[in-house]
């Protein structure tokens, strides 16, 4: 009974060691590579230009893929919540924490209704995040 128990001890140790290593490999790349702060330097859909949507500031968004959270600011207001994604997938759907200034022009409405669109994302060269509806890229970012 003793090596019964010692055998089911030594697999569950096994086990949990395997687990242990596949989580760590975060820092491979996927999620790992969403960490940081990123300015968005493109946006589909408006018909405005980019520069006429944001002509003094521009949307950022920052991610703690430790803590599991994102923040950042809409070219006018500020916000945060946490982080729903996986090495390519990516969810904007709940509800998240916005002050509630009030912004002229047409910016931080589109930028907020185009990140709940978002279902997936790419990170390239390191340094450009695209967010995706589909297989279109509908928001672009700059590593800052």
């Amino acid at each position: 009974m003793k090596k019964l128990m010692l055998l089911i001890l030594v697999i569950a140790s096994a086990f949990t060691a395997c687990t242990t290593i596949k989580s760590g490999t975060i820092g491979n790349g996927g999620l790992s590579q969403l960490s940081g702060t990123w300015e968005l330097n493109y946006i589909s859909g408006p018909r405005i230009a980019f520069n006429g949507l944001y002509p003094g500031k521009k949307p950022t968004i920052t991610f703690e893929v430790a803590d599991k959270k994102f923040s950042g600011n809409t070219s006018c207001n500020s916000y945060s919540g946490a982080l729903v994604a996986d090495d390519t997938s990516i969810n904007f759907t709940a509800p998240f924490a916005m002050t509630r200034m009030a912004c002229p022009g047409e910016g931080e409405s589109t930028f907020v209704q185009m990140l709940k669109k978002v279902g997936s994302y790419s990170v390239t060269s390191d340094t450009t995040l695209n967010f995706m509806m589909g297989d279109i890229a509908i928001m672009r970012f700059s590593k800052k």
